[in-house]
């Protein structure tokens, strides 16, 4: 139940009388036209050590091109973070600031900001506001009285049972973020009206990093696109302790031992920012900490891929307690769909890979609380290159007396491409004990490989390794290479049920967005230089001591670059019009 303390700027004007005396125009006089402005503070959330709160400003003055609210608390409640706005607390004292996109007011218009907080005792509502110094009174609206104007959009939905599909009969959400920067890259206006993935890569991506739009900016667009349709929105949920053990680029802001802050200042401010009912008619689907989970099975222990990194998260078990906390948190939002990340084919398609990887998921499915009905499906290929569908040659073609998996490049892999490994894992996946309704997405952002390198047909049959190479759309130099890639090109448009199995194409990774940096470069975002981002790189065991494959010059990773970007459009498959 929301609790809401409507203020109204009825701010004292202070008329100048002949005498010299200061006359005060009360509300209600005809002195006075309109209300200088209002202001709605609801706590929407409230789990007695904490809450979540929502503030509208209406300003019904002159038009503003920046503003500040100011409120006091009588207790001891502590804003932690915040959305669409700067807020800063000293002592009891809190003032939100604008951020950079929302500074501009009109008279009239309206403008919502939100945050979370902790207290101990008692949380009760400020009673006296000020808009840039003008103090507000407050009317008598109780804990029922939502004020005479409610935050922007909102959809309260119909909460219950989740449909099968999310994608079926539904648009996705457009990130105005990215499509603004797609929409500026000559040509790009042909792809920014895609759907991507909104990616929270840290704690401070739940607010807005550097003025951007946070979680709640985020949805609150959604509300506007959605109309009276349905609409997913996918998010990315990307900050497990110890990140991506085998990968410096992608590493995180979280030690290998912080798990308790990943719950708490992490999972638990998302959840309670998803359970908000105002989203409760979207159709939220989140991609469950990428990358991490396979390193468990592949790249531990006594292969020689292994890290001392990835010994040690096997060892603590916080991918596992993350994971599991992420989806019991999370799944029990009832319009939240969550998808676990399953790596892609050149990662756990071997013998040795495949069914472990499957038992693992479950473990970390069935711990800290959760169980196989928080996971909706499993998303493969998430901000990889592997190609959705090799058409020149099959797992089952021989040449010149040899099995294609003897091949330099499939190296006696079960799968040569993304769709029939995600359908086959599927199946891997059901057996070791998911629900037999899990549906999968796939990842084709980037792994089109289309251009004047894409073959038109099957290689040269001398050998099997000239038969595959020749006839293989995917042109990496090793399978195993995965930073911002060569030759690479947009891959299928997103779409609901394209296969048997398949919930959906999706572009969870932002084409244009890099996967690291090509050589170190000082960030305050915890990620690390990788020398598989390097160009001349000559590789490691986890891709055969082969070059990286990697474009020169990229930024540090989730940072637009604009030459990588091109390429994708350029080697576009489909191509684009």
């Amino acid at each position: 139940m929301s609790r809401s303390r409507t203020a109204i700027l009825a701010a004292l004007a202070l008329v100048a009388g002949a005498s010299g005396t200061a006359l005060a125009v009360v509300p209600g006089d005809a002195g006075i036209a309109a209300v200088p402005c209002t202001v709605d503070y609801k706590v929407q959330n409230d789990w007695g050590t904490g809450f979540t709160a929502n503030v509208t400003v209406t300003n019904n003055s002159a038009a503003k091109s920046s503003w500040a609210v100011k409120w006091s608390y009588a207790g001891n409640q502590k804003v932690t973070n915040a959305w669409s706005a700067k807020v800063t607390q000293s002592g009891t004292a809190v003032t939100a600031a604008n951020e950079s996109y929302n500074g501009t007011l009109a008279t009239g218009a309206s403008t919502s900001f939100g945050f979370q907080g902790t207290y101990s005792g008692s949380n009760a509502l400020p009673t006296t506001f000020t808009l840039d110094g003008v103090t507000c009174n407050v009317d008598g609206g109780g804990p029922t009285d939502p004020g005479p104007t409610d935050p922007g959009p909102t959809d309260p939905g119909t909460p219950g049972t989740r449909v099968d599909n999310p994608y079926a009969g539904a648009k996705v959400y457009v990130n105005p973020e990215w499509s603004a920067k797609a929409a500026a890259e000559p040509g790009g206006t042909r792809i920014s009206n895609q759907p991507t993935g909104v990616w929270l890569d840290r704690i401070a991506a739940i607010n807005g990093v550097n003025g951007g739009m946070g979680l709640r900016a985020h949805l609150d667009e959604a509300l506007k696109q959605k109309g009276s349709g349905e609409l997913v929105v996918q998010l990315v949920i990307y900050n497990l302790p110890g990140r991506d053990c085998a990968a410096l680029a992608s590493n995180g802001e979280l030690g290998p031992t912080e798990i308790d802050k990943y719950k708490t200042q992490y999972i638990d401010p998302i959840k309670a920012i998803l359970a908000d009912s105002k989203y409760a008619g979207l159709r939220i689907v989140t991609t469950i900490e990428i990358d991490s989970l396979p390193n468990l099975v592949t790249n531990t222990g006594s292969r020689p891929t292994a890290t001392p990194q990835c010994d040690v998260m096997k060892a603590n078990g916080n991918y596992q307690k993350g994971v599991g906390y992420a989806l019991n948190k999370l799944g029990d939002v009832p319009n939240v769909y969550n998808y676990i990340d399953a790596g892609h084919h050149g990662w756990i398609g071997w013998d040795d890979n495949f069914a472990p990887s499957a038992a693992l998921f479950k473990e970390a499915a069935t711990t800290e609380g959760a169980t196989v009905n928080d996971v909706h499906g499993f998303i493969t290929n998430t901000a990889n290159y592997s190609a959705l569908k090799e058409n020149n040659f099959t797992i089952n073609d021989n040449v010149a007396g040899k099995s294609v998996r003897e091949s330099k490049w499939v190296d006696w892999n079960r799968y040569v491409d993304e769709l029939s490994f995600a359908q086959g894992f599927r199946n891997q996946l059901v057996t070791a004990g998911f629900n037999s309704g899990i549906g999968m997405l796939i990842d084709t952002s980037r792994n089109g490989w289309g251009g004047s390198a894409r073959p038109a047909g099957p290689g040269a049959t001398t050998s099997v390794d000239t038969y595959v190479n020749g006839g293989r759309y995917d042109r990496r130099i090793h399978i195993g290479n995965w930073c911002n890639q060569a030759g690479a090109g947009l891959g299928e448009r997103p779409q609901a049920a394209p296969a048997a199995g398949i919930d959906a194409y999706v572009w969870m990774k932002p084409p244009g967005e890099s996967d690291g940096s090509s050589s170190a470069i000082p960030n305050d975002e915890g990620k690390g230089f990788d020398r598989m981002c390097d160009p001349t790189y000559t590789g490691n065991p986890r891709n055969g001591n082969s070059l990286s494959g990697a474009l020169p010059n990229a930024p540090v990773s989730g940072h637009w670059f604009s030459a990588q970007f091109q390429q994708l459009m350029q080697n576009a498959y489909p191509p684009l019009p």
